[in-house]
């Protein structure tokens, strides 16, 4: 039998969350919306003390570690599905704050997917303190996007350390991670360019190295609170150990070591389609009561051919926010049991950040002008809900990735 219930101990903790998200980040949503660029300090400080790197910027997820009660049995691992859980009601808060959120980030899920066990005990442990921490990727570049073979950056080995030259746009708290003074970038780099993907290595760069700055500081229609920016690397000199995984390119067919770092997609796009679908909620949500309040009631049970347009909607909607759900549940249970879910996770995330934007814009249309207005929150939640369909690989790139699992094609053979 299919058990699609939450454990006691995650529907716990998502109560608990949900509730700090109504009532401290909710009310302060639209203020740093309008102020872009500025950080609710006091509520970082308070997250990174009492929940540490749980929250990890909303991107969480990795290994999960096998837990045993006392008596020695072995109990369902729930690592991931507890930070997707958690990252749903925090985004349902607000997407710009929870994005914001200190943490690892994907600079941080890069270095639990491929760094070593000394490289990790170095950098993950930052997270875990008191103090507000951030990592960020580097990967986008002006003439790379989706097209991660075209990466332009170098990284050449010179005595004992990397000397990195190029450009880096694009950046999801870049800047916040180049101000903290415990911070790095993974920066995505080539140490061959004619071995194309069996080239490019991940580097770690810290706060403070000479010759990395931030060049731009992106205006963004959504998630405000966030920043966003390009970086430059001028004879950028890091230690030759903050490679992650081996610099050697053994043979330009084999990409181990780049398909090792894309593992790293496998374990935050289902934290991305956890963003999509609190946002997707919060504006369902607001939507059934605004209805309720009005006296409106959604007839479930009845013939379709007796609902009206509203009820087929709302139906519609909810449909989609559920079957999301699901699908990213799935792809977090299957990276809890250590299965491979590389196919689940650019499923989930193809989903939730389709149905999401669709969700926010149909909750704008029901409200009328109301909802076009900032009179109420929808038209925020129509512009935080466009970037889930964008960031960490594209829909189109998704649905890509999902046509050649199921019908086993190379890249070579779909593209």
């Amino acid at each position: 039998m299919i058990d699609f219930e939450l454990s006691p101990k995650i529907r716990a903790t998502k109560n608990m969350v949900h509730m700090f998200a109504e009532n401290a980040i909710r009310p302060i949503a639209r203020e740093y919306d309008e102020k872009e660029h500025e950080k609710p300090w006091e509520l970082f400080k308070m997250v990174q003390k009492v929940m540490g790197s749980m929250m990890g910027g909303g991107l969480g997820g990795g290994e999960a570690k096998e837990e045993k009660p006392e008596g020695g049995e072995k109990k369902p691992r729930e690592t991931n599905l507890m930070t997707a859980v958690t990252v749903e009601e925090i985004f349902w808060g607000d997407a710009g704050i929870a994005l914001s959120f200190p943490g690892g980030g994907l600079g941080g899920a890069a270095v639990q997917a491929s760094g070593t066990p000394e490289q990790r005990e170095k950098f993950l442990a930052r997270f875990s303190g008191e103090e507000p921490c951030w990592g960020a990727m580097a990967i986008t570049e002006p003439e790379a996007g989706s097209d991660t073979a075209n990466i332009k950056t170098t990284a050449v080995l010179d005595g004992d350390e990397w000397v990195l030259n190029g450009e880096k746009i694009f950046v999801t708290s870049g800047k916040s991670a180049l101000e903290d003074s415990k911070g790095f970038v993974v920066v995505w780099a080539t140490v061959d360019r004619s071995a194309g993907r069996a080239g490019i290595k991940p580097f770690i760069v810290e706060h403070g190295t000479p010759g990395m700055q931030i060049t731009k500081i992106e205006d963004k229609m959504g998630i405000r609170c966030s920043d966003t920016v390009s970086l430059s690397f001028m004879d950028c000199r890091i230690p030759k150990e903050n490679i992650l995984g081996s610099p050697e390119v053994m043979d330009k067919t084999k990409t181990e070591g780049f398909k090792k770092v894309m593992a790293t997609f496998d374990a935050t796009r289902p934290m991305v389609a956890a963003m999509a679908i609190g946002v997707g909620r919060a504006a369902l949500d607001f939507i059934k009561e605004a209805l309720a309040e009005q006296g409106v009631e959604i007839r479930y049970g009845i013939s379709p051919n007796r609902m009206t347009v509203l009820e087929r909607e709302i139906m519609q909607m909810e449909a989609d926010l559920k079957a999301a759900r699901l699908l990213t549940w799935r792809a977090v249970w299957m990276l809890d049991n250590g299965e491979r879910n590389d196919l689940q996770a650019s499923m989930a995330k193809a989903k939730a950040g389709a149905a999401v934007t669709r969700i926010t814009q149909k909750a704008v249309e029901l409200m009328g002008p109301l909802g076009y207005s900032r009179e109420c929150m929808l038209e925020k939640w129509m512009r935080d809900s466009k970037i889930n369909d964008i960031f960490e690989g594209t829909g189109q790139i998704q649905l890509l990735i999902t046509a050649r699992r199921l019908l086993d094609f190379g890249r070579d053979q779909l593209k």
